[in-house]
């Protein structure tokens, strides 16, 4: 109860806007002793910095500029020149040319045509200099939308293009099916927002036991499936599966986060296996950053301790 309890409230700070421009305003100055650990910084030179370091590690990576949620063309429009401005700047870096985004970035409440449009801006020009781009899950608000776009693209000759879905959602495993049968790169998470009971596994136990199950067959049956997980119990599993079923360490790819679990993303690359880092950068860290604290209460505890430290 308290673990859901913490991430409900951190939620709730994720969606506050007072916070959020205050966070924007001020930076990330006054949070750098714990908010650098899950952001990579503001400024694309400083997720490219970061990069470097993941690289020398034999990490791959994914830059996620952070932003989500705009309320009109103009921040969707200027989102988009972000991004494309993100692109030039990785290939004159040199680094893996790899980018996740979300479709509430690109103006999806505002106006679908424009989001899209937004979406065919970016990818015409990432796909032709060899990047691969994820599009983000966001709330089960946006599963069919998102999906629906994806599958337009794909029909459009879109291929560098993979997409995410959520154990936590009842759907999902159905989603999936659809997913596999067009060929489609997936990313398994198991779900960061609070969803009602009616679309959603409220139990713990219940989530994990859909992702075991998801994962299991992308593992098979998947197509260079993205296994994004923190959870030593389901990485265990997921070696074993592999082994039992001689799938191939180079055929998927576990996938973390920036700043979590540093301990098994060295052990996994040690030991063979392909993984992936996401690397969140912007101005718009804060929705992000708050979800990531109401994941764990270790983070919470993280956090605390980073502020006493400020303090003194």
């Amino acid at each position: 109860m308290l673990d859901r309890a913490a991430k409900t409230f951190f939620q709730l700070l994720a969606r506050s806007g007072t916070l959020k421009k205050l966070a924007s305003r001020y930076g990330m100055r006054r949070s750098e002793s714990f908010a650098r650990r899950f952001i990579a910084g503001e400024a694309v030179q400083e997720a490219i910095d970061a990069a470097r370091v993941l690289e020398a590690r034999r990490l791959r990576l994914t830059l996620d500029l952070l932003g989500e949620s705009v309320t009109n063309l103009e921040e969707a429009e200027a989102a988009t020149r972000q991004y494309l401005a993100v692109v030039d700047a990785v290939v004159q870096s040199g680094i893996e040319r790899n980018l996740s985004l979300k479709l509430t970035q690109l103006g999806i409440d505002v106006d679908k045509a424009s989001a899209v449009d937004n979406l065919r801006k970016i990818l015409e020009r990432a796909e032709p200099a060899g990047f691969f781009v994820r599009v983000d899950m966001e709330s089960s608000a946006y599963t069919d939308v998102t999906l629906e776009i994806f599958e337009t693209l794909w029909s459009h000759g879109h291929r560098q293009i993979g997409v995410v879905l959520q154990s936590a959602l009842r759907r999902s495993e159905a989603d999936l099916t659809r997913m596999n049968a067009l060929g489609a790169r997936v990313r398994l998470v198991k779900g960061a927002y609070k969803e009602p009971k009616t679309i959603a596994y409220q139990d713990k136990g219940d989530v994990d036991a859909a992702y075991e199950r998801m994962m299991k067959t992308l593992l098979t049956s998947g197509h260079s499936p993205a296994i994004a997980t923190h959870d030593p119990a389901m990485i265990d599993t997921a070696r074993r599966w592999v082994h039992e079923r001689h799938v191939a360490r180079d055929a998927f790819e576990f996938q973390m986060l920036y700043g979590i679990r540093r301990d098994l993303q060295t052990m996994l690359v040690s030991e063979g296996y392909r993984v992936r880092v996401y690397v969140p950068f912007g101005r718009e860290w804060f929705p992000y950053f708050m979800r990531r604290l109401g994941e764990r209460p270790a983070n919470v505890s993280f956090v605390i301790r980073g502020i006493v430290g400020e303090q003194r």
